[in-house]
């Protein structure tokens, strides 16, 4: 439909000439006498009803802005791309928001966090396992099971569109695996040149029992420290597959989920202080965090903390300190003294938990700050990360 006196080659919808298109359905179709339409119209007004209904396939090899845009483009790749993905009956109402079924009486747990790292596969990762079981442990150490994730990605125009669906795939096998299911996200596209390739944002949600309760007020002095593993092997991992040194080593990310480590814990161990998944600032941040929050000290044994000689060697060449490389798959708790060795057993019932020991006791003095018990027998005041030695490794 367009108006009786349209402006010739300037006439058009952004114009505000061109009104609409013509919506035409066959159960009215009618002659201008009053007739019905005849059998080769009916043909393609069926033929036009049918496209329609029918789901947009995506057949774009690049990630143009229309993605991004919420016209046919990005409904193409939600529906085949992501939803087929994901499988989730949840996404594919694609409301504004997710309705979850909860009990009346339950507490929740909700975080969020965005994945930048580079390179998006490297050893024992990849930027989709990241995305979920970084944000599914989050929720794990706060004591809650982790139930629902939303995930959202910004994309750069000229993205492969092949890397995005190993991407989903990719989050799709990691929520399978730790049970969780996405339901729901965004897609956002920004001009070439204004980002790099993709970023990640996972949101989660996850169930707190009523009788767990953790956190830096419910430390006590003689408490024991608890690490289920070595340090230092993601932010690692990640630099060595940089390539941008000239460094090698076999060095595999612990790009783990906690969520099965953590029930097992606090079923072995119900009066479980604090818990944390040392990320980025490594172990040495959270336990300042603790120390900060909590206005006791940390008392910490240099030659309990493992750490692999590859990562050793590769921190000792660039002058990092492995207390402050981060982690992906790795627990550091705090629980009452009689109860270490039930924790200790319990975690090293895992693989992710075999080397786990414990590396340090609370103290009252000096409050406020973490103390390391160096392998030469001297003592160093840890204090928290200054800079980012390691950018993009989460």
């Amino acid at each position: 439909m367009h108006a009786r006196a349209p402006d010739r080659y300037v006439h058009g919808l952004g114009r505000g000439r061109v009104c609409r298109l013509l919506l035409l359905r066959p159960a009215r179709g009618r002659h201008a006498d009053g007739g019905d339409v005849n059998a080769p119209e009916e043909h393609v007004l069926q033929s036009i009803e049918a496209r329609r209904r029918a789901q947009p396939r995506l057949t774009d090899a690049k990630v143009t802005t229309a993605h991004g845009a919420g016209g046919k483009a990005q409904e193409a790749l939600l529906t085949s791309l992501i939803l087929e993905a994901y499988g989730s009956e949840q996404l594919r109402l694609q409301d504004d928001g997710a309705v979850v079924d909860v009990a009346r009486s339950a507490r929740l747990v909700f975080t969020t966090d965005s994945f930048v790292v580079t390179p998006r596969v490297f050893p024992g990762g990849s930027l989709g396992r990241l995305a979920v079981f970084g944000t599914v442990n989050d929720l794990a150490v706060m004591g809650a099971e982790p139930k629902w994730l939303a995930v959202s990605f910004l994309l750069e125009e000229g993205f492969d569109m092949d890397e995005l669906r190993g991407l989903a795939e990719d989050i799709a096998a990691a929520s399978r695996e730790v049970g969780v299911e996405i339901v729901t996200g965004d897609t956002k596209v920004v001009e070439r040149g204004k980002g790099d390739g993709v970023y990640v944002n996972t949101s989660g949600i996850g169930i707190l029992a009523d009788s767990v309760a953790l956190g830096a007020d419910q430390v006590r002095p003689g408490d024991k420290v608890i690490v289920s593993g070595p340090i230092g092997d993601h932010g690692t991992s990640v630099m060595l597959a940089r390539g941008e040194l000239a460094l090698e080593g076999d060095v595999r990310s612990d790009c783990a989920p906690l969520a099965d480590i953590v029930a097992s814990l606090l079923a072995a161990v119900p009066h479980t202080r604090w818990m944390r998944d040392p990320t980025r600032g490594g172990l040495a941040s959270a336990c300042c965090e603790l120390a900060a929050a909590s206005g006791l000290a940390l008392r910490l044994h240099e030659d309990r903390i493992a750490v692999r000689p590859a990562v050793r060697a590769a921190c000792e060449l660039l002058g990092l300190d492995p207390l402050y490389v981060a982690n992906e798959g790795t627990l550091v708790a705090v629980v009452p003294a009689d109860a270490a060795d039930v924790a200790v057993s319990t975690l090293a019932a895992y693989d992710i938990g075999r080397d786990a020991a414990v590396v340090g006791t609370i103290d009252t003095d000096p409050g406020g700050l973490v103390l390391l018990e160096t392998a030469f027998g001297g003592t160093r005041v840890v204090d928290r990360l200054v800079g980012d030695p390691l950018p993009r490794i989460c």
